[in-house]
């Protein structure tokens, strides 16, 4: 018998090493990581040069406390960091995971309009769907029905006003505008907050608005006073072909950044906030200190291990190799949509792409979800991870498969991703 607390009640195989793309089990099974995970291997496994600045950072200063002490990788990272989103003067508060940073960031938020005299601002206005963690704050926050029912009587539901997903349909500026319409009818005076994933991740596969989008929602956030957060955990770091996906369509600066799972790649649990200047004097100015922490907040060994992969990511040129090889990936997913009708639409940004399944008669979701489960499935009898979803139309319809490889792939390596996924594409079709 297993001591371990498994997530379900799955039978899992038991993973022995990777390097690169792939992932092998115990049976000696090899698997083409098409998910990185769930996106976070963005430079592949068994990067030695990543576990030997992880080793030297340990045996020099393994730990210090946040309330005791900084340390000089954290000081060097940070300002690395800041270098690379090209997010001048902002300010990193480095934390463990993606849940924890963006529960930082709400409470963030909500210190700084108390320390401008406005503590009736406590609202946080998010989309739906959308998924920004599994801590209580961040699950709040999030638009995602199957996983947040279960803890709802926790929640103050009028503290998370909810506005629509993005509409493709819709030009940028129109879209946004509805974020206008949602802060009227909530009082623009109790809002703290707009919180949204730039490109969207395990919600809604890759969804994206039009350009001027994030433009447009930053311009009317300053208008009402309300601060526009960033949750790039899975969109940023170059995954999406560029240091944050919130500027894909334009130079927009958010007052915070929420980051994660590319920051350490998987070496270490490391994920951050950076905010703006005006927030970090507004709380310094006020109280003196941000009301908030974890023990294992900027821990010198996670963080030696976001130097590092920083350090791959840009000697490598690993953000333009994400615009390659995503151009490679998505015209090949669009081949598969002629010979799979079952695939309705294949859409992205970079290496974090999106396949939409259903009905080939209708060009809509099937009435139950499982397409996505089963594909899935068939995808890894072939050696392929992909990451499954379902609940996009209505929070029960609406199957998908999450693409999103390490960045380091190569172009044979898509090639072969490609043709795993055709074949179980095909096997399910049957």
């Amino acid at each position: 018998m297993s001591n371990v607390f498994y997530r379900s009640s799955t039978s899992y195989p038991q993973a022995v090493r990777a390097d690169g793309v792939f992932l092998y089990d115990a049976a000696g099974t090899r698997y083409l990581d098409g998910s990185s995970g769930a996106l976070v291997a963005n430079v592949g496994h068994g990067r030695a040069e990543v576990a030997d600045a992880m080793a030297a950072q340990a045996r020099r200063l393994a730990f210090v406390h946040g309330s005791q002490f900084t340390s000089d990788v954290l000081e060097d990272y940070a300002s690395r960091l800041a270098t690379f989103l090209d997010l001048p003067d902002f300010r990193l508060w480095a934390v463990a995971g993606g849940s924890e940073a963006n529960e930082s960031a709400i409470k963030l938020a909500r210190q700084y309009h108390v320390e401008r005299g406005e503590p009736g601002r406590f609202r946080v206005v998010t989309r739906v769907p959308s998924y920004h963690g599994a801590s209580l704050g961040a699950l709040a926050a999030s638009g995602m029905g199957a996983r947040r029912a279960l803890y709802a009587p926790l929640m103050r539901e009028d503290a998370w006003p909810k506005m629509p997903k993005p509409d493709p349909t819709m030009s940028g500026q129109d879209d946004a505008e509805r974020l206008r319409a949602l802060l009227e009818a909530a009082g623009p005076d109790t809002v703290s907050a707009f919180i949204c994933e730039p490109v969207v991740g395990a919600s809604d596969a890759a969804l994206a608005p039009n350009a001027g989008y994030h433009a447009a929602v930053a311009a009317i956030c300053r208008e009402y006073g309300v601060l526009f957060i960033a949750d790039e955990v899975m969109s940023g770091m170059g995954r999406c072909g560029a240091p944050l996906a919130v500027r894909l369509g334009g130079d927009t600066t958010p007052d915070i950044v929420v980051l994660g799972k590319g920051l350490a790649a998987g070496y270490a649990p490391l994920a951050g906030v950076m905010a703006s200047p005006e927030v970090y004097a507004t709380v310094m100015d006020g109280s003196g200190a941000f009301k908030h922490g974890f023990t294992y907040a900027g821990h010198p060994v996670s963080v030696a291990a976001g130097l590092s992969v920083l350090d791959i990511v840009q000697r490598e040129k690993l953000v333009m190799a994400a615009r390659e090889r995503g151009t490679q990936l998505m015209a090949g997913l669009r081949e598969l949509t002629a010979r799979h009708p079952h695939v309705l639409e294949v859409r992205g940004h970079g290496l974090l792409l999106g396949v939409l399944l259903g009905d080939p008669a209708t060009g809509e979701a099937f009435p139950q979800p499982g397409i996505a489960e089963r594909v899935s499935a068939a995808a890894r009898g072939r050696g392929l991870l992909t990451y499954p979803g379902s609940g996009a139309v209505d929070g029960v319809r609406g199957d998908h498969l999450l693409l999103g490889p390490p960045l380091s792939i190569t172009s044979a390596e898509v090639a072969e991703m490609l043709e795993l996924l055709d074949g179980a594409l095909a096997t399910v079709a049957k």
